[in-house]
């Protein structure tokens, strides 16, 4: 994992304020399957707390100690009770099974080789109750934007943010696709007007192709049994953005 990414809790909940109809998704998939629920890359939150906050037992898990602490803080601010654990994901040994497993927001995508996948995968069959299930997304790789990842700095105005203490906080990105690897390996620049440059972090990201994915899964004993392209629950076609996959043991 990228830890230099993830070092400013706070700073990447404003980078990433996170998406309604992601969250509205989730929840409903946690209420359709009811019971407890368990987050692999749980981050600082965003998704597992409301989902305790509509009642439902929670568990996050988070290598990050940064974006843990941030997790426990809001919790705790909020009133709400999840039981969150450091760990990794490739080797999840919690001792108990889950009626849901989530893995949001491209967290998947920190596993760049195919075995440390299937490991994951592996480590949540393990995890499932009877009848539960795994709900993941990551992003539909698009062959044309990564073939235009050339190394070059540039500012992504979409990506800018206020923060309180620093004002309108600037993002630079430059990153290159290692095809034979799958991994885009990429730099991160932050900028205010008082400070140039005040956070440089190195961000590597794994492609999963659509027709890699299930196979990846069908080795860590999962099978899926629906995909969509959006969080409408809508049709996975080339052209969506995202792969939301629901999964049960195979």
């Amino acid at each position: 994992m990228s830890e230099q990414f993830y070092s400013d809790a706070q700073l990447y909940d404003r980078l990433f304020p996170g998406g309604e109809p992601a969250l509205d998704f989730y929840r409903a998939e946690a209420d359709r399957q009811g019971g407890s629920v368990l987050e692999l890359g749980s981050g600082t939150g965003n998704k597992l707390i409301p989902i305790a906050a509509d009642g439902h037992q929670c568990t996050g898990l988070e290598l990050s100690p940064d974006m843990l602490a941030e997790a426990r803080r809001k919790a705790d601010e909020r009133g709400v009770e999840v039981q969150w654990v450091q760990g990794d994901m490739r080797e999840l040994d919690l001792g108990r099974t889950f009626d849901l497993v989530v893995i949001a927001a491209n967290s998947l995508l920190h596993l760049h080789d195919a075995e440390d996948l299937v490991a994951c995968f592996r480590a949540v069959r393990r995890h499932l109750a009877p009848g539960a299930r795994l709900v993941l997304d990551v992003y539909n790789p698009s062959v044309r934007l990564l073939a235009q990842a050339d190394g070059v700095r540039r500012r992504r105005d979409e990506l800018s943010f206020a923060d309180p203490d620093r004002g309108v906080v600037h993002v630079d990105v430059a990153g290159t696709y290692d095809a034979a690897a799958q991994v885009t390996r990429g730099t991160w620049w932050f900028s205010s007007d008082a400070e140039a440059d005040f956070l440089v972090a190195p961000l590597e990201m794994r492609s999963i192709f659509p027709q890699e994915l299930p196979l990846l899964l069908s080795l860590g004993g999962l099978r899926v049994v629906e995909r969509f392209g959006d969080w409408a629950r809508g049709p996975f076609t080339a052209g969506a953005a995202i792969q939301l996959c629901v999964c049960e043991a195979d």
